[in-house]
């Protein structure tokens, strides 16, 4: 599509294969340029409050994030997120394998914009992050942040 917008993707995942799926997904969906990835939950903060080594990362547009991580788990990621002024309105979708239903329970009263279980069919995977480039990319409609 023209006109689209160049998504900024922030990857929370600490399974280098599902990182290396997220990835191919991306790439093959054009948006290789635009994703950052962190292994863990508190690596994600320190991206996203430019902390260290981070002081140069980009704001994501929206932040991928598993809820099965080492340190701080996604659950503990999602509620610091919301719970910070400057970090609550980027969007967050979780991308998991948990159909849990305690799990989507948690997540969506922390206040998650979406729950996605990743599908174990790579074409399905695959389609899957090909609509979400187009809905956070060119559908979704954000605010002017900074």
């Amino acid at each position: 599509m023209s006109g689209e917008a160049m998504v900024k993707f922030l990857l929370v995942e600490d399974d280098d294969d599902h990182a290396e799926l997220v990835r191919i997904a991306l790439q093959d969906n054009h948006v290789t340029n635009a994703v950052e990835r962190v292994p863990d939950g508190r690596e994600a903060i320190a991206c996203l409050r430019k902390e260290g080594r981070y002081a140069e990362s980009p704001r994501p547009d929206v932040i991928l994030l598993d809820l099965k991580l080492p340190i701080m788990d996604g659950h503990e990621v999602l509620a610091v997120l919301k719970d910070d002024e400057e970090l609550r309105e980027i969007p967050v979708v979780v991308l998991t394998t948990s159909e849990a239903d305690v799990d989507k329970t948690r997540a969506y009263k922390n206040y998650v914009n979406s729950y996605l279980v990743k599908p174990v069919d790579f074409d399905k995977f695959h389609d899957m992050v090909r609509d979400l480039k187009l809905y956070w990319g060119v559908w979704n409609q954000k605010p002017g942040l900074k």
